[in-house]
């Protein structure tokens, strides 16, 4: 049985059938956060902080999303004002369209779209890019304090956003081309990358957003 809306959890791991989400939860466990992972919209609406996981292709997620009717959820917690942290393709999803398999129609939380890497005779770049990869911090963001620029996180994807917008461009990340690696634009935050799977650094962002919900106010101490 789920928890009621006076024990929210102070940070939300929406549940739609399409994420790590137990490591996510786990990582967050391990920097002293509260989190539970949940697809009820009572307790993401109660809940101080939500993140919106992600494992898998834009357009399943987006599916899923409106299957579990948590689209209106997740909108909401997004203009409520309450720290947002999309992971993956949950960072995707954030932006207008992607082409894979598509168009496909995003959230269009954020101006741009998602495209596929581009083809390459190099024996040593392959689609997906797996592995550890380097930031290029670019703008401020308080999910990356205490990030160094040149930080290795680990990324799982074959698609990438594209941004209109450099501004909310946080950290970048070359492969084939300069990618979006991590977003930032007021109370809404992501990451390309896995922090669950990027071990310090990764704890590190994790334990950030866990502080920025905690210093927005709406964190439930109890």
């Amino acid at each position: 049985m789920e928890r009621s809306e006076y024990n929210a959890p102070r940070v939300a791991v929406i549940d739609y059938g399409m994420g790590n989400l137990r490591s996510v939860q786990k990582g967050f466990e391990r920097v002293g956060v509260n989190a539970e992972v949940t697809r009820n919209p009572d307790m993401i609406a109660a809940a101080a902080g939500v993140v919106l996981p992600g494992v898998g292709a834009f357009g399943a997620c987006m599916e899923n999303l409106g299957k579990y009717e948590l689209i209106d959820a997740v909108l909401r917690a997004i203009e409520s004002g309450r720290p947002f942290l999309g992971i993956c393709v949950g960072l995707q999803l954030l932006f207008e369209e992607s082409e894979e398999y598509g168009p496909v129609e995003g959230l269009g939380v954020l101006r741009g779209r998602c495209k596929r890497f581009p083809q390459s005779e190099d024996p040593d770049y392959r689609v997906p890019h797996m592995g550890w990869n380097q930031l290029d911090k670019r703008t401020p963001s308080p999910l990356l304090d205490g990030v160094d620029d040149g930080a290795f996180v680990y990324f799982v994807h074959s698609y990438y956003a594209e941004s209109d917008d450099p501004g909310v461009v946080a950290a970048s990340t070359t492969y084939g081309v300069d990618f979006v690696a991590s977003v930032a634009r007021d109370n809404v935050y992501g990451c390309q990358f896995h922090p669950e799977k990027s071990q310090s650094i990764g704890l590190k962002i994790l334990e950030n957003f866990g502080r920025i919900v905690k210093e927005s106010g709406t964190a439930d101490e109890r």
